[in-house]
């Protein structure tokens, strides 16, 4: 997405107007306006000059945001990119609001002591003016146009988008300012008739026509409302500030065998880094020599410092606490851990949540249809015998109490603190429809290995099937074939056996086949290694060890057979223990009404001893890698499903699912893959995640319904509706005043969202439960004989897919099932009918 700066919006129907011009250039496939960070997202194809152009079209200003390109490479770009984000950060626009202000008050202060403090209170007056009301009203003219001046922006932007057939909130300010000062001028030069002809009476009348209080109030109590929302809209990217605020300056290199300070422009990849106690790590790295604790809140939140000694990796604006470490250079400038953060939250701020479609609908319409509004407003009171001042009060009421800028900052603010909050807890929305898809999770299915277990797996168990083979040669035998592999069990023994000081065999015709086990030649025999289907093939396996396998199996053990020529060598059991916090995590997702799966390759006694353990609604074992994708597919026909995995065999699933969350420590492709990045790795992070994106949520409806509230009961009241009934009637500074204060609310809502204890499960609230006619017989799952190929899959796929109440049926002719999801029930007999009919046997259904 190519990210562009964008100037002189005022309010929602800029936004909205700038959005509409641009998406209708030639090659652009989306855009997306945020008037929070006054930044615009566009996807195409769309030259640069022809989104500007367009964006100029619509009476707006446009650039791209910088991304630095020059010779010095990626860390220059990156650093030209973050101050890019910091500058268009800084708050700028209150400083000056400020100054309006106070010189608006200035002059409105006299102006208000001449026309209501004299009328309706009799202060005093300098003699010139006693009885003079002419020169009084050419004074209140005089100061009504000093404020209009000062605050000229109105005027300007308001007028200039209503040239461009896109008006804004400043035309409707601009509007009811100059129709109140119009009104009062042409009162002022009746009242000179009147004087000259001598009708005192009628002189006097006119001194309560005036309106020029009205058109200074009016703009200054609006730049009141400014810059209290300018400076809560400031208030609610602190947490992308502090960010950028870490970002190091500098780092001192090993060059020449010298310390070397340098700008961290000027580190690349490979680079050897020194950090000293009480230094900030400068970029990712790993490191080589050295120990020392390093402080990783400022990326995790997590405030207990990480131990860190050489191979460990070390992230840039982390904190070194103690001991001096010498590190190398892995990932630099845009690629460094702290500006990926950094982007996905500035990226998130420039993408709109679906929720914010309903406003921006109605804001692309509101302007227009409040001037609407006001003119009939007018023109009934005169109709309705009212007169000139009476109906155009009213008319600018309406005006200027309608406020389309909270209507566009509802969703904006609320997912802009949401992500900082997220940000500060180590939880990165990616977009701001990830922020809010999280909070209609309805089903998650976690990934086993790396996300509720460790994923680092220990031998547990050395079993040999013939008492002559010793542990130590049965684990000899074991490192050989698994040190070619790259799965976490085969890393388990080759620990085990280096721990045990044994050295591994070369071994040669070196085959992995996936989702079973390794073939190979050591010492000229064959050997071979897996599961118990797939060495029950080469090698005869009695009924004590079936036995012995079963009951490790029942412990959450993975036992590993190992055969040599056709005959089986022994067991090595291996087990991976769930994290301390999954079976929490776990609880406090049942607790929100979300349905917990777990998904796993083990087979499905293991598979059920860690689903117990961690407390799981349902375990599917047996999935295969490319598997993970169909089963989410299928679990999404009956809800909102999320995605919980770290490896690069999780990406499709997590692709596929409504909401795909990688944790942190997991691969890029995961990461990339994902919608969530759970930096700090933990799945009680999941929960929380949740939790924030569920208060979001509730905030922006607090928001919209604030919003729309406020501008159906004001507008109303404003065109007194209610005066002929209750005698009810708006003064048009009361109604600027009200608009002045409605965006401010909305921020100020959105900010409390920093108050939201993410880690709290007190006030978790279920969720609409999942029907149980929807889960009952989702999934049967078949035992199948005589699947031999991929065509024998085929072909069984086939006949069950054919039947009316079969979805989708997943077959595996390695494990002898066939997975079938149903959408209406069906009978065994009629599936093992099918499936025979195939000339295959169907030995049980589940």
């Amino acid at each position: 997405m190519k990210q562009y700066t964008v100037t002189g919006m005022s309010c929602a129907a800029c936004s909205s107007r700038v959005e509409k011009a641009v998406s209708k250039v030639d090659g652009v496939t989306s855009c997306s306006v945020s008037l929070l960070t006054n930044s615009m997202g566009v996807d195409g194809s769309a030259s640069d000059r022809a989104v500007i152009e367009a964006v100029e079209a619509a009476g707006y200003g446009a650039a791209v945001k910088g991304r630095g390109n020059d010779q010095k490479g990626a860390a220059a770009g990156s650093l030209e990119s973050m101050e890019s984000a910091k500058d268009a950060l800084i708050d700028r626009e209150t400083p000056k609001l400020r100054k309006r202000l106070i010189a608006s008050v200035i002059f409105l202060i006299v102006l208000m002591y001449f026309s209501m403090g004299h009328m309706m209170w009799d202060w005093p007056l300098p003699s010139f003016f006693v009885g003079n009301h002419v020169a009084m009203g050419l004074l209140q003219l005089l100061l009504t146009i000093a404020v209009m001046i000062i605050n000229q922006k109105f005027f300007v932007s308001g007028f200039k988008g209503l040239i461009h057939g896109a008006p804004n909130m400043d035309t409707l300010v601009a509007l009811g300012s100059a129709a109140s000062f119009v009104y009062s001028v042409y009162v002022l030069f009746a009242m000179t008739d009147a004087q000259v002809k001598g009708d005192m009476d009628a002189v006097m009348s006119y001194m309560h026509e005036f309106y020029f209080e009205s058109a200074a109030m009016i703009l200054t109590l609006i730049t009141v409302g400014k810059m209290l929302e300018s400076h809560s809209k400031g208030k609610t990217t602190d947490a992308l500030k502090s960010l950028m605020k870490l970002a190091p300056k500098t780092a001192t290199l090993i060059r020449d065998e010298k310390e070397v300070v340098v700008s961290i422009d000027d580190v690349k990849s490979g680079d050897i880094f020194v950090v000293r106690p009480g230094e900030n790590v400068p970029v990712d790295g790993i490191v080589l020599d050295g120990n020392s604790a390093v402080n990783e809140s400022a990326l995790t939140g997590e405030s207990i410092p990480v131990d860190k000694a050489a191979g460990d990796k070390v992230s840039a604006a982390t904190l070194n606490q103690s001991g001096f470490i010498r590190c190398r250079a892995t990932r630099v400038g845009e690629d460094t851990t702290l500006s990926q953060i950094i982007q996905m939250v500035s990226d998130a701020a420039a993408t709109k949540a679906p929720i914010a479609k309903i406003a921006d609908k109605v804001s692309g319409v509101f302007v227009p249809a409040v001037i609407t509004i006001a003119v009939v407003t007018v023109i009934g009171w005169l109709l309705a015998g009212e007169t000139a001042g009476f109906a155009l009060a009213r008319g600018i009421s309406v005006l200027v109490i309608s406020c389309p800028c909270a209507l566009g900052l509802a969703t904006p603010v609320a997912i802009m603190v949401g992500n900082g909050k997220g940000a500060k807890s180590g939880i990165l929305f990616k977009t701001a429809a990830s922020l809010e898809a999280a909070g209609r999770t309805q089903i998650i299915a976690l990934d086993k290995t790396g996300t509720i277990t460790s994923g680092e797996p220990v031998v547990t168990d050395i079993i040999p099937a013939d008492p002559s083979v010793s542990d130590n040669e049965l684990l000899k035998f074991a490192a050989a074939v698994e040190e070619k592999s790259e799965h976490p069990l085969a890393r388990a023994i080759i620990r085990k056996a280096k721990e045990e000081k044994i050295e591994p065999e070369e071994v040669t015709d070196f085959s992995a086949v996936v989702g079973n086990g390794l073939k190979g030649v050591l010492r000229g025999n064959e050997i071979a290694a897996g599961n118990l289907k797939f060495i029950e093939k080469t090698a005869e396996i009695s009924d004590d060890i079936r036995k012995i396998a079963d009951e490790l199996s029942k412990e959450g053990k993975t036992p590993l057979f190992f055969a040599e020529s056709g005959s089986l060598l022994g067991i090595i059991a291996v087990a991976d223990t769930i994290k301390e916090d999954s079976a929490q995590a776990v609880k406090q997702l049942r607790n929100m009404g979300i349905k917990v799966v777990m998904l796993t390759g083990d087979n499905e006694q293991t598979a059920k001893a860690i689903g117990k353990q961690a407390g799981v609604d349902e375990v599917i074992a047996g999935v295969l890698p490319d598997g993970k994708e169909s089963v989410i597919r299928n679990l999404k026909r009956h809800g909102k499903t999320a995605m919980v995995g770290d490896g690069i065999n999780d990406a499709p699933a997590l692709t596929r699912a409504d909401t795909g969350i990688a944790i942190g420590a997991g691969t890029d492709v995961a990461i990339d893959a994902a919608d969530v990045v759970l930096v700090k790795s933990r799945l009680i992070d999941v929960p929380a995640a949740i939790r924030l994106s569920r208060a979001t949520l509730t905030n922006i409806h607090e928001n919209l319904f604030w919003a729309f509230f406020y501008n159906v009961i004001g507008i109303p009241l404003a065109a007194g509706l209610w005066y002929p009934l209750l005698g009810w009637k708006l003064n048009p500074m009361f109604g600027a005043a009200a608009m002045s204060l409605s965006s401010f609310c909305v921020v100020t809502n959105a900010l409390r969202l920093n108050l939201c204890k993410v880690y709290d499960s007190k006030r978790d609230k279920k969720i609409k439960q999942i029907k149980e006619s929807e889960e009952k017989n989702m999934t049967k799952t078949l035992n199948v004989e005589g699947m031999m190929c991929g065509h024998c899959e085929a072909r069984v796929k086939k006949a069950l897919e054919a039947l009316d109440a079969v979805d989708e049926a997943v077959v595996s002719h390695t494990d002898g099932t066939a997975v079938v999801t149903l959408n209406a029930e069906v009978s065994d007999d009629l599936l093992k009918e099918t499936v025979e009919a195939q000339d295959y046997k169907v030995t049980s259904i589940k």
